[in-house]
């Protein structure tokens, strides 16, 4: 059985859930904790990857950093490679879904902190960033987490916009979703089955994880 997908999926999915991780954290935060013109459309535009179609959102991403756009040719002068076509591009498009998830968890626990204690960290000589890492992070850690995981798993789990930006490219950009596709187009149904069921094992972890973690992600 080749195993490429899996290796893949896990290069992809660790490298988009630290993109979609770290950004999401800081839109989580602004969104919470600061009042600002323009603020309606930052929430608005970090929700649009929960309403566009996947081909769509892929598209979107094709154009921006495609060769040639000054932000592909950019990346690829700065990184010596394209994105587009790349494990790298898969995992910037794996990324661009889940960060939605990763804001929507963290912002909740961030604005489930007592402002009092921000107030009584910044009485104490905390600046910014010393209330961010010391107060707020730590009572907030639990939803953070719990965003973090379902943008692993929404990772994970990417087809279309992964297709558009990537391609399916056996052994360089072909996850597993999109392993699973081809198999059930060249009719090979064990195979099938068988990513099907790591995906789906993957998501119950997931829900379950985070069902543990009591977050209110609503």
């Amino acid at each position: 059985m080749d195993l490429s997908p899996l290796w893949t999926s896990l290069k992809v999915v660790a490298l988009a859930t630290a993109l979609s991780g770290s950004t999401g954290i800081g839109v989580a935060y602004v969104l919470a904790m600061r009042r600002f013109p323009g603020r309606g459309l930052l929430q608005a535009f970090t929700a649009l990857p929960l309403t566009l179609p996947p081909t769509v959102l892929g598209y979107y991403l094709l154009v921006a950093l495609g060769r040639g756009t000054a932000l592909g040719q950019w990346v690829e002068a700065t990184f010596r490679t394209p994105l587009v076509f790349t494990w790298q591009g898969a995992a910037v498009a794996a990324a661009v879904p889940s960060l939605p998830l990763v804001v929507a968890a963290a912002r909740a626990a961030f604005e489930e902190v007592d402002v009092q204690l921000l107030e009584a960290a910044q009485m104490d000589g905390a600046g910014t960033w010393q209330q961010f890492l010391w107060v707020l992070l730590p009572l907030a850690h639990r939803g953070i987490l719990a965003g973090v995981t379902l943008g692993f798993a929404r990772a994970l789990g990417d087809f279309g916009t992964t297709l558009m930006v990537a391609g399916n490219i056996p052994g360089k950009t072909q996850t597993l979703p999109i392993a699973l596709y081809d198999a059930v187009q060249a009719g090979r149904w064990d195979l099938a089955m068988w990513l099907a069921v790591v995906l789906t094992g993957v998501a119950v972890s997931v829900l379950l994880a985070v069902g543990r973690l009591g977050t209110r992600l609503v």
